[in-house]
């Protein structure tokens, strides 16, 4: 039995135009001035009070991550029920959710920075109901990534072991998560992290489309717990 793990953010959905929106109303509200791009994306998948203070910088005061992270929430907020906000899946992502989630030998589940608020509306919106995903790990319950406590819990919450995990995530703090733990990691190309940081991370594979996503896991060998 393999427990997946997929990361949302980036992974499964393409949320940069509503996150870098969201960010960017942040900056606005504290009177700051906007970071590059791509600096801005580069903290997606952590947790919202470690994003910001990344971003914000180490020296910020809790009042204000407190206050910026409002800030974050209120664009969101405004923003998540507006279809011209609605973030779309990747290609190939629902196909591949669909033939997993078919799989005796597979169970699926979610490791996120979201909240489960934030998933639960997620998940509604694209349909895939309380069955899809076994175990569902976010900010309201674990650590921030690249902490293992996400992979840790959803792997003892469906009684299996972190070696019998795979996370999959587009980030390097997915892939540091997933190593920390003992799980074996797969990265995605087309999220917020270049590959190479991913690379760096210690990704044990990375794809360039979800097609080549199966045979992995098909190759993906675990030891069934003493």
């Amino acid at each position: 039995m393999k427990l997946v793990l997929f990361d949302v953010d980036g992974t499964l959905i393409d949320s940069q135009h509503l996150i870098y929106a969201c960010l960017v109303h942040m900056f606005e509200r504290l009177g700051r001035p906007l970071l590059p791009r791509a600096q801005m994306l580069g903290i997606v998948g952590l947790s919202l009070e470690p994003a910001v203070r990344q971003l914000l910088g180490a020296d910020t005061s809790a009042a204000e991550i407190e206050q910026a992270a409002a800030f974050y929430r209120e664009a969101f907020l405004a923003r998540v029920d507006d279809p011209a906000h609605a973030p779309p899946l990747f290609p190939g992502a629902a196909e591949a959710v669909a033939t997993l989630r078919r799989r005796e030998d597979v169970i699926l589940g979610i490791a996120t920075g979201k909240s489960m608020r934030g998933v639960e509306r997620i998940l509604s919106g694209l349909g895939w109901g309380g069955d899809v995903f076994a175990t569902i790990q976010t900010a309201d319950t674990a650590p921030s990534k690249p902490d293992p406590g996400m992979v840790l819990q959803a792997a003892r919450e469906v009684g299996l072991a972190p070696g019998q995990t795979v996370m999959i995530g587009d980030t390097s703090f997915d892939i540091l998560m997933g190593r920390s733990a003992g799980a074996a990691t797969i990265g995605v190309s087309w999220g917020n992290h270049p590959v190479v940081d991913l690379r760096e991370a210690g990704a044990d594979h990375i794809i360039d489309e979800f097609s080549q996503l199966l045979p992995l896991v098909d190759a993906f060998k675990v030891a069934e717990p003493s």
